[in-house]
């Protein structure tokens, strides 16, 4: 009876353990793109390869990409995924960060890719492959969910709930003409990671034609570090603790990491009698910069961005207060590093002049975008070309402070946000989602 009861209780152990395996999700993938024989250790993706939760990966959002086929011994490269309107690949992935290494080219023709996951992320930009030209990239992407480590959850907005950056699976969207070979996902834990909080200005926006810094400076880093931004629009240094994402930020944060903190222009609308930049404002700011440290994280204060507000002089208005200057303070008083993204934007618009600023905000005459039957002109809100400039800022920034992760910087000769890249240089393929509905926040 014993020896009975001992192989049913070692058969029922070995089944759980077995179903417990079994549900795990799979977290290292080598995907080739093509129609022939997949190159050993690969899984074979076609044309007919459509995302479903249950296979765990494919092409996503009814898009399908072209699959070509140039024949040779080499299995790998001897076939692509190809496309002139962008299409996404998605793979389903638990929280984490992941190393994603792509292989492009074309045995007989030029290719161009420029890569975002995610929420419209910039991962890789305008990489260029000649006939015959293959290249290999890598790149470091965060996936985060809502689940905090006690059991409680990140509250989401109505418009989160819906975003790519709060989904179980990496979506990556290629765009111009990528020529696909191979895609190798495999998580990483000895990444440097950059926390972002803040509001939106800073958050990764799902929809053209609106875009924020937070969303560009992925593309400015080789990996050694990777991006976790945290910020939503509407959100002030309030509403970021009371939705419990400062707690979940600090759930996953590991010594060395850092927190970037850019708040103010909800903060300022808050008019209780303990509210004011030298207030509730100094002393949450000063909360995020302790806790952060509790963890061994490392805190960077950023000033709020400057609106898009000229005065009769031509010149740009503080119209944030005294909020910039309390940031400025509490940097100085806590002795941590201080990005001042006020000061740096106040400088760019008042380069590019009244007129000329209308081409980094989301300033665009009626029907440019589906359903817009009316102009849009959004004073705080950044277009593409806005964030990318905002980025570089934040970018030079991280330089002036001779913070830790310069290290990890490419592709950045010194920027000077008094003469800003012209507008006609920036080049940036549209994402095929669009919203002619604000942000929330001013």
């Amino acid at each position: 009876m014993r020896k009975k009861y001992f192989n049913y209780a070692f058969f029922m152990l070995l089944a759980l353990n077995l179903a417990a395996f079994t549900n795990q999700k799979k977290v290292n993938y080598k995907f080739d793109f093509g129609s022939g024989q997949a190159a050993a250790g690969y899984t074979k993706v076609n044309a007919d390869a459509i995302y479903s939760p249950q296979q765990g990966y494919g092409f996503d959002f009814d898009t399908k990409p072209t699959i070509i086929s140039r024949g040779g011994k080499d299995l790998l490269k001897g076939d692509f995924a190809t496309s002139n309107k962008p299409f996404y690949f998605s793979v389903s992935l638990p929280e984490g960060n992941y190393k994603v290494t792509v292989t492009l080219g074309d045995a007989k023709e030029a290719s161009n890719t420029t890569i975002k996951a995610e929420s419209r992320r910039l991962m890789l930009e305008n990489v260029r492959t000649n006939p015959g030209q293959f290249v290999t990239k890598t790149f470091i992407v965060n996936i985060k969910d809502r689940k905090i480590n006690n059991g409680q959850q990140v509250s989401l907005k109505p418009r989160e709930l819906t975003k790519l950056d709060w989904d179980d699976k990496l979506t990556l969207e290629f765009d111009e003409k990528p020529a696909v070979d191979a895609i190798e996902i495999t998580p990483v834990t000895d990444q440097v990671t950059i926390f972002l909080a803040g509001n939106s200005t800073v958050v990764n926006q799902d929809d053209e034609p609106w875009a924020s810094w937070g969303q560009m400076i992925p593309r400015f880093f080789k990996p050694g570090v990777v991006i976790a931004n945290h910020a939503e629009s509407g959100l002030a240094l309030s509403s970021f603790l009371g939705s419990k994402r400062l707690e979940k930020v600090l759930s996953v944060m590991k010594p060395g990491d850092y927190l970037f903190i850019e708040f103010g222009h909800n903060d300022q609308k808050e008019k209780g009698p303990n509210d004011g930049a030298y207030k509730s404002y100094t002393e949450r700011l000063k909360l995020f910069v302790s806790e952060a440290k509790k963890k061994g994280g490392i805190p960077v204060i950023v000033t709020s961005t400057s609106r898009r507000s000229f005065g009769a002089d031509g010149k740009i208005e503080n119209s944030l207060g005294d909020y910039p200057e309390a940031a400025r303070q509490v940097a100085k008083q806590e002795n941590v590093a201080l990005i001042d993204l006020n000061a740096m934007t106040t400088k760019m618009w008042d380069a590019m002049g009244e007129e000329g600023t209308k081409k980094a905000f989301v300033h665009y005459p009626a029907n440019s975008y589906p359903g817009q039957t009316t102009a849009l002109a959004d004073n705080t809100h950044f277009n593409p070309y806005g964030a990318y400039e905002i980025a570089k800022c934040i970018i030079q920034g991280i330089k002036d402070d001779k913070l830790g992760i310069a290290k990890y910087l490419v592709d950045v000769p010194g920027f000077d946000p008094s003469h800003p890249d012209p507008v006609s240089n920036f080049h940036w393929p549209e994402s095929p989602k669009s919203t002619v509905v604000k942000p929330d926040g001013n």
